[in-house]
């Protein structure tokens, strides 16, 4: 009877074998594989026939096995993966927040006219930077310039080729201004004149609406000069007849039309040899970052673009650096001096060091050039466009500022200020920028930081003045107090005010703290010279290019232009530089 259960049920005794747990079913076949020795006979004969055989196999087969254990590879990619999706997610609405607030600006204060009207002249680096930090509920404040936006000045040789366009570097001032918690007013015009003595900002309003000249004045307390400089010509004759310069938008859009321009006629109908050349020779007066710059992008224009579309020019474009100094880019390593001359000697662009130009026409510069030996001889250079992009000298109406004050009558450069930042020889005017003279070089990573400390000097000194008039106030409450506990008490409130007077008024003088140089040399190569800890880091290539852009992109004014800036580098890549005249 055993045998014929055996027989007829074998499933049931599968199944209940696979219902037990794994020591059990471990014991189990080892107590199988024992009986296969010793079992009994009529044991071996039932589960050595067939049926029963394949009644166990098909047990076996319907049995639930344990899941298998997850694999661990690439569980660093997942995650990696998983984190970038989230930074992205985090930067997007980070992004999206930032553009939010800046197309819904709150309500602003109205001014109190009691309070003393801050006059702000121009709306550079360092006026933007001033008023950015400002804190505008302490004055009136009231800004005079004939350009109503902010200029990112470092991507301008990139406008001149089509790499961006100009107006994703432009920061409308209003933008700016409207961010503020009291109203600020803003004035599009130009000063034409400063008087110390009466404290009036003469301005004039140059619309082309209005058609003529109109002339104003408007009163100030305390007068901030960020109105810049002009390029500099050293009084060499034809420079400001003939060639482009590089410091406005509208300067950059010049040379943009004037490049193809060159092209198109260079390749009209019956034009000479000669012609020709003259007409494709590109020549950059000024060894700096500006003029390094300008000549990296016009060589990658010619290089991606121009002479894929334009093949006729393709062996007679030429780009010509000059400087007066002995190399270029003279603020830099000597180490990426010698980069930047290697680099540009791959990429065909000529360098012509002690080279001083001497006179200007309209299709030749005459410069006095130096010889190895020391021998100096003039030699004629033919050019089709010509970019003036070194020097600075003082606006008329800086020159017209000091020439009113005695204690500037020995600076020839700009207004001379103190450590901090007050002209010399007045009271209630501070400068900053390219039309003040400091220890520092005139770029705009010191006008930057000079606004800021003003801006912060500015808030400490309404600060001050509100302490001193609480001073005042309890004073005279104290001298009016009725009882001595009422006195006591007034006391300790004049003490505890005295002490944070003193704190506030702690502000040292400026300090700058350079950061670092950076340039673009072409072919998607840069040059830093970057300050780290005690010392400087100095790096040229690829990866200082790609550095260099993060570095631009994150010091663009507004997430507005970040966006712009970075569309205008995609699509660049994608479709490549513009070719048309306009």
């Amino acid at each position: 009877m055993a045998t014929k259960l055996l027989m007829t049920q074998p499933n049931m005794l599968a199944r209940t074998a696979f219902k037990l747990s794994p020591v059990a079913r471990s014991s189990l076949s080892t107590l199988s594989r024992q009986s296969g020795r010793h079992a009994h006979p009529l044991r071996q004969t039932c589960l050595s026939k067939p049926s029963l055989q394949k009644s166990f196999r098909r047990a076996y087969a319907d049995a639930q096995l344990p899941p298998p254990k997850p694999k661990r590879r690439f569980r660093f990619f997942r995650w990696l993966y998983r984190l970038t999706l989230l930074s992205a997610a985090g930067g997007l609405g980070v992004v999206g927040y930032s553009i939010y607030l800046l197309r819904h600006p709150e309500e602003q204060v109205t001014p109190d006219p009691s309070k003393k009207t801050l006059v702000v002249l121009g709306t550079g680096w360092g006026s933007v930077s001033f008023l950015k930090r400002l804190d505008t509920e302490n004055y009136n404040v009231v800004v005079i310039s004939p350009r109503n936006f902010f200029l990112f000045t470092p991507l301008l040789p990139s406008c001149t080729t089509g790499l961006i366009e100009h107006r994703s570097i432009m920061e409308p001032i209003r933008n700016i201004l409207r961010q503020k918690k009291a109203r600020v007013n803003y004035y599009e015009a130009s000063a034409t004149k400063i008087d110390y003595e009466k404290k009036v900002v003469h301005i004039s309003d140059e619309s082309q609406i209005k058609g003529d000249t109109s002339t104003t004045e408007v009163p100030y307390d305390m007068l901030v000069v960020g109105v810049g400089a002009e390029n500099a010509t050293f009084g060499i004759p034809g420079v400001r007849e003939n060639s482009c310069f590089l410091k406005e938008v509208g300067d950059a859009q010049e040379i943009r039309k004037r490049i193809m321009d060159c092209v198109e006629t260079a390749i009209f109908k019956d034009q000479t040899e000669e012609e020709i050349k003259r007409l494709l020779h590109m020549v950059v007066v000024g060894g700096g970052p500006t003029g390094v710059e300008f000549a990296g992008e016009l060589q990658d224009f010619f290089n991606d673009d121009l002479r894929k579309w334009v093949p006729e020019i393709k062996d007679n474009f030429k780009v010509t650096l000059v400087e007066a100094l002995p190399n270029v880019l003279p603020m830099f390593s000597k180490q990426l001096i010698d980069y930047t001359e290697s680099t540009f000697k791959e990429e065909a662009i000529t360098i012509r060091t002690k080279t001083m130009v001497k006179n200007v026409s309209d299709k030749f510069i005459e410069a006095e050039v130096t010889n190895p030996d020391g021998t100096k001889e003039i030699e004629k250079i033919p050019y089709g466009l010509l970019v003036w992009a070194t020097g600075n000298a003082v606006r008329g109406v800086v020159r017209d500022l000091m020439n009113q004050i005695p204690a500037q009558k020995n600076s020839r450069r700009g207004l001379a200020v103190n450590e901090y930042l007050v002209v010399n020889g007045t009271e209630n005017i501070w400068a900053l920028g390219d039309c003040a003279i400091t220890n520092y070089a005139p770029t705009a990573q010191v006008a930057s930081q000079e606004g800021a400390f003003l801006a912060r000097l500015f808030n400490t000194m309404a600060k001050t003045d509100e302490l001193e008039a609480e001073l005042k106030h309890l004073s005279r409450a104290q001298a009016e107090a009725k009882s001595p506990e009422e006195r006591n008490n007034i006391l300790e409130q004049i003490r505890a005010t005295q002490k944070s007077l003193r704190r506030t008024k702690q502000i040292g003088p400026f300090q700058y703290s350079h950061q670092g140089s950076l340039a673009y040399i072409g072919k998607e190569r840069a040059v830093a010279d970057v300050s780290w800890l005690s010392g400087n880091i100095a790096s040229g290539g690829t990866l200082t290019y790609l550095f260099w852009r993060s570095v631009y992109l994150s010091m663009c004014f507004s997430t507005r232009n970040r966006v712009l800036v970075a569309f205008d580098w995609v699509k660049a890549k994608m479709f490549g530089r513009d070719v048309s005249r306009e």
